[in-house]
């Protein structure tokens, strides 16, 4: 056929988690996709430092690590869940937990891949201001093709 393009492959797909049922509601979906395609799949669970993210006294340093003690575990329990369902779907799959900001930590990571499966709450209006959203960010700035999978 004259001009057709070649569709891509997708070989390795990246789904960051932050251990949401939207979250997971997109692992789900990422997985169903990997399995038919034959994809390997990575895990990512951004673990922002709440230090770096607001301003804490001396006298509560403690707590803020106690506080990013939780938080890793929290990412590891996340990935783990990650990596039981994809054992149970029968997907190849690795995951990590990694330091930073979400979205540029994402975008980073997500060069690497040839496809990212992420969730979104579809928030609008105030929410969304308010709120933010890791997924929008990312899209934005990220350079291979974005699976979103709107959460119900």
């Amino acid at each position: 056929m004259m001009g057709a393009k070649e569709v891509p492959m997708y070989k390795t797909i990246l789904m960051p988690t932050d251990g949401s049922p939207c979250s997971f509601q997109a692992l789900e979906h990422g997985l169903g996709l990997a399995k038919a395609l034959g994809a390997k799949v990575h895990f990512l669970y951004v673990l922002e430092n709440p230090a770096q993210a607001i301003w804490i006294a001396p006298e509560s340093v403690p707590y803020g690590l106690e506080l990013l003690e939780d938080l890793k575990k929290a990412g590891e329990e996340a990935i783990r869940k990650a990596l039981d369902l994809a054992r149970e779907k029968g997907v190849e799959a690795t995951g990590e937990v990694k330091e930073g900001t979400p979205i540029p930590t994402i975008v980073e990571a997500a060069k690497g891949f040839d496809l990212l499966v992420m969730g979104t709450h579809g928030r609008t209006g105030l929410d969304k201001l308010l709120l933010g959203s890791v997924t929008e960010g990312v899209l934005h700035r990220v350079s291979v093709p974005v699976l979103v999978v709107r959460c119900r």
